[in-house]
């Protein structure tokens, strides 16, 4: 953070600082939320309460009673994260947008990975982050993007059945009574729900397979007023269009549709991005489809953007876009790839806001971290844009600027 902390920058996180004691309201929890978000901001390589005051506050006499402030505010202080998390959505947007427009909502998930089984929500389950099934908590989040800029605007705790089912490992935890199980997709429609509630400027809504199988969540988030370009499974099954816009034949795979243009040399290469030592690129196929099991009064034509790698038996990934129009296959290949952004932008909140740094057990604990983590982050963003405006760079280079600007 060093490179934008002269006077001014000085002076614009200590407003940015106002803007959510506002929302905080006591003097006290102001008092530790700066604390608390100059710690994550600054060095240090655990970020963990503890750590965070010992920091702050060298004195070992006085290290333990600002230890135990921090512990009350991120565990026993009663404030709103979705208020919170709003203001710093503001700030964030508010600067992002004077630039250029918003073009995508980004849905993902990540992993907390844990060592004991009390933290809440946690279990064996699979992470991309470690890439395979390990003992972790999973978050999933929205985040907003433009064509250079990316900032995560909410986060929710998947709590897995054993949780939320589980009456006393629930007061254990402090989960809240109205929180009961969600399935990730059902989280991410919350989120999006939130965000389109809040006047959020409206994009195309990313998300993979795991998200975007779900015929549910695609409905949902159309029924929000977005479109949606979404990965869905080998098996998920469509009507083909004719040149007409009428269904033809039955329902059919997306893997056996992908199968069928192949034999007949249906597939063309498309550079989506120029790299420094070498182009991205696969061999792409498009068709008009609709989705198969929803009612004909309900159906929309949507494209099935097919990828298949260089080299590879099968294709990568299939994708279901509602977005209107005739657009061409290297824009859709564009608008589906800036999915990828999300994982530097995790990268950026757990290597330097310590994002899953976070050590204790408890609900109300877990989305107070997550939401000062958002608020640095949302801070950060607005610096950037100030510093390295779109104007200067394109959208590949936009996160070759580190996180810090």
């Amino acid at each position: 953070m060093d490179t934008f902390m002269n006077a001014g920058g000085v002076q614009r996180l200590e407003e940015y600082f106002r803007r959510i004691g506002d929302i905080l309201g006591e003097e006290s929890r102001r008092g530790s939320f700066a604390v608390y978000a100059m710690g994550l901001l600054g060095d240090g390589e655990r970020k963990s309460v503890e750590p965070i005051a010992a920091r702050a506050c060298p004195d070992p006499c006085k290290t333990d009673a600002l230890h135990q402030r921090l512990l009350h505010f991120a565990v026993n202080s009663h404030w709103s994260d979705r208020e919170v998390r709003r203001e710093a959505a503001r700030y964030a947007l508010s600067a992002m947008t004077r630039r250029e427009p918003v073009e995508v909502w980004i849905v993902d998930d990540t992993g907390f990975l844990k060592q004991g089984k009390h933290s809440v929500g946690v279990q064996r389950q699979y992470t991309g982050s470690a890439g395979k099934i390990t003992n972790c908590q999973i978050g999933v989040s929205l985040s907003i993007a433009t064509r250079t800029e990316h900032v995560p605007i909410d986060f929710e705790l998947y709590l897995p059945e054993s949780w939320a089912n589980d009456s006393a490992r629930r007061q254990e935890a402090r989960i809240p009574e109205d929180v009961t199980f969600k399935t990730k997709p059902q989280l991410a429609v919350q989120m999006i729900g939130r965000a389109v509630a809040d006047g959020v400027p409206k994009g195309v809504v990313l998300a993979d397979s795991a998200y975007g199988t779900s015929g549910e969540f695609r409905a949902q988030v159309r029924s929000l007023g977005l479109h949606y370009a979404v990965g869905v499974e080998p098996q998920t099954t469509v009507s083909l269009l004719d040149n007409e816009g009428r269904p033809h034949g039955e329902a059919v795979s997306v893997n056996d549709i992908a199968s069928s243009i192949d034999e007949r040399g249906g597939f063309r290469r498309c550079t989506w991005r120029s790299g420094t030592r070498e182009d991205l690129w696969a061999r792409f196929a498009l068709r008009r489809v609709v989705a198969a099991g929803v009612p004909k009064g309900q159906q929309e034509p949507l494209w099935l953007l097919i990828e298949w790698r260089e080299g590879e038996p099968e294709p990568a990934n299939y994708f279901l876009i509602s977005v209107p129009g005739r657009p061409t296959t290297k824009q859709l290949v564009r608008l589906v790839m800036q999915r990828w952004r999300t994982e530097r932008v995790y990268e950026d909140l757990k290597g330097e806001l310590g994002l899953d740094h976070y050590e204790g057990r408890r609900f109300p604990g877990w989305h107070h971290h997550v939401s000062v983590a958002l608020c640095c982050y949302a801070f950060i963003i607005a610096e950037r844009v100030r510093h390295f405006p779109p104007s200067a760079r394109g959208a590949d280079d936009a996160h070759a600027h580190p996180l810090q600007a």
